[in-house]
Parts: structure tokens; sequence; C-alpha cells
């Protein structure tokens, strides 16, 4: 039996780059998923079901700093599938930001990436949640990032958005251990994905000295990070909670 089977799982950002990557990859473990993007993500959804049943992944457009749209996105979710056992809090506001000196971002673009990378999950977890205190069993993984253990500079208001995820982690995972509920963090480090390398303005300036940290010396890829994910959303993971897994090749031990 897949390690997912009769499991139904959310991924937020799930219809392109990294996200979509994790998406592919529950439904390959047996998970049933909601593909949850502001972007398109049905084409993404029917090749996921031709490979792995009809039922294997459905598409919703929604906005992860908007509650009400959360709202709509978790019921529909249950309203099709009957509950949700997984939650990915993958969506985050990153390849559109230019790297800059700490006193030249807009305190605007500061509030908009907090509104997707912190108050997003924050969301999701609180319309989730209480689906799997019901069930008494879930897990949740917030996509933080191996810049919040390095302290990666110029980028302040991302690296600041992945840090409070740890901290998120943390204390969540306290208030819902005694629901049965898993909370972990899944910190990648930096990762060539497609839309990484098509939106990012920072790829050359990060990409050479972050290899070079490493005690794997080559690029990161979104291939890298779906075991990790999976071990975390899965039985294997059953007495793990409250801990960010690090899957950098090694940079953060540097």
């Amino acid at each position: 039996m897949s390690r997912l089977q009769g499991k139904t799982a959310i991924v937020t950002g799930g219809a392109k780059g990294i996200g979509a990557h994790y998406s592919r990859a529950l439904a390959a473990a047996g998970a049933r998923v909601m593909i949850a993007d502001i972007e398109d993500g049905a084409a993404l959804a029917a090749d996921v079901c031709a490979k792995y049943g009809k039922d294997a992944a459905v598409s919703e457009r929604f906005d992860v700093s908007a509650e009400a749209s959360v709202k709509e996105l978790v019921a529909s979710t249950a309203e099709r599938f009957g509950r949700i056992d997984i939650l990915v809090n993958n969506a985050a506001l990153y390849a559109k930001l230019s790297p800059r000196n700490f006193n030249e971002w807009d305190a605007e673009v500061w509030d908009r990436v907090m509104a997707i990378n912190v108050r997003g999950p924050y969301l999701m977890v609180r319309h989730v949640a209480p689906h799997m205190i019901a069930q008494k069993s879930g897990k949740i993984i917030n996509i933080a990032s191996g810049a919040a253990y390095k302290g990666v500079p110029r980028m302040l208001p991302y690296v600041t958005s992945k840090g409070a995820m740890l901290a998120f982690t943390r204390a969540l995972s306290r208030e819902l251990g005694p629901h049965g509920i898993a909370v972990n963090s899944l910190s990648p480090g930096y990762i060539l994905s497609d839309t990484g390398l098509e939106n990012a303005t920072h790829v050359e300036e990060e990409r050479i000295p972050v290899r070079n940290s490493r005690a794997f010396q080559r690029d990161g890829y979104p291939e890298d990070l779906v075991g990790a994910l999976v071990f975390l959303a899965s039985s294997d993971s059953d007495f793990v909670t409250g801990q960010s897994l690090v899957v950098d090749g090694g940079s953060v031990n540097n």
C-alpha cells in the first residue's frame, strides 16, 4: 500500500515551482491532493489525475493572505474529500523579490511578504486544524528556509518571515500535540526551481556562494526535497513534532 493511501492533502502554492513537485510527490505516495494557488493549477491537476487516478488531485485558485478565500478553500476541500489529513504551507513571496539593503525595503513590500509568508500559514492552520482536531490526527508541514538559520543578507523580509515559521512551528506543535497533530517545518536550502530561474533576479548572486558552502557541493533541485516532505506527511514521522528538517546539502552545518 502507498504510504499516504486514503489521506487528503492541501498544498498551498502547489501549482508551480517547488510546490508542483510537492503536489506530485504526495499524489505519487497515494494522497488525494488539493492544489491551492493564486495561479491556475488545472493543467497540473489533470496531469496528476492522468498518472494516479481520476480523484488524485483537484485545483482551486485562492489567495492565502485573505481569510475569506482560505475559508472557502478549506470548506471545499473537506466537502470534496471528506477529510483533511495533511497541510503543506508552501505558498510564499520570494522569487519576485530583488535583493537590497535593509533600509531599502518599502513598508508596503514588507507587509506583503508578511501577509503571504506568515499570515497565510496562520490562516490555513486556523481553518484546517479544526478538521484535524475532530479526527484526532493530522500533519502540518510549514515550509521554512535554510536562509533563516544562516541569516542571509539583503533579503531581510523573506528571511524574517521564514524565521517566523520556525517559531510558529515550535509553538503550534505544543498546542496541537494533545490532539495527535504533528507540526514540523521543512527548511530547504537554495533550490533551483523552474519559477525561481524564470523570475529571480538574485539567482547568480546567491547560487555560487551557496553551492560552495555545502558539504555536497552541487546545486539543489526540487527533487531533493520530496523525500523529506513525504516522510513528514506519513506515519513514518508519527513521533516527530516541533522540528525543522533542513534539506540543503550541508550548507547550514558549515
